[in-house]
């Protein structure tokens, strides 16, 4: 059974920073990629960035390029969101994601199968 379980996230005060983590299970993240995905309250659901199945190429949104950093843990079967320079516009409820595919690219960031989501408040 595939799961994907986010934790990390809190509140923190505008300029702090926050680690978040994704736990999967039922499969094998040495191959797939992951995607971060984010909803803020009454927005629809964006993509934050991905990284390869390797870990060597990773892609962001414009609005989190320079703040945000994905990486992964094969060893451990998890991923991790370290997002740093927070800001109001950040809160949201993030989710991690994969399609089952080494496909991490520009734009395209996995949407397939999702956790359930860990809640950033960034106060101002």
């Amino acid at each position: 059974q595939v799961r994907l379980v986010e934790s990390g996230g809190g509140t923190v005060n505008s300029g702090g920073s926050l680690k978040l983590s994704c736990a999967a299970s039922g499969f094998n993240m040495e191959v797939d990629a992951i995607a971060w995905h984010r909803q803020a309250p009454g927005k629809e659901r964006e993509g934050v960035g991905c990284i390869s199945a390797n870990g060597a190429a990773t892609f962001y949104a414009d609005s989190v390029k320079g703040r945000f950093t994905i990486s992964k843990a094969n060893a451990f079967n998890t991923a991790y969101l370290e997002m740093n320079n927070l800001e109001p516009a950040d809160t949201g409820v993030y989710y991690c994601a994969t399609d089952f595919s080494t496909r991490c690219e520009d734009h395209y960031f996995p949407t397939t199968s999702w956790g359930q989501g860990t809640q950033v408040i960034v106060s101002s």
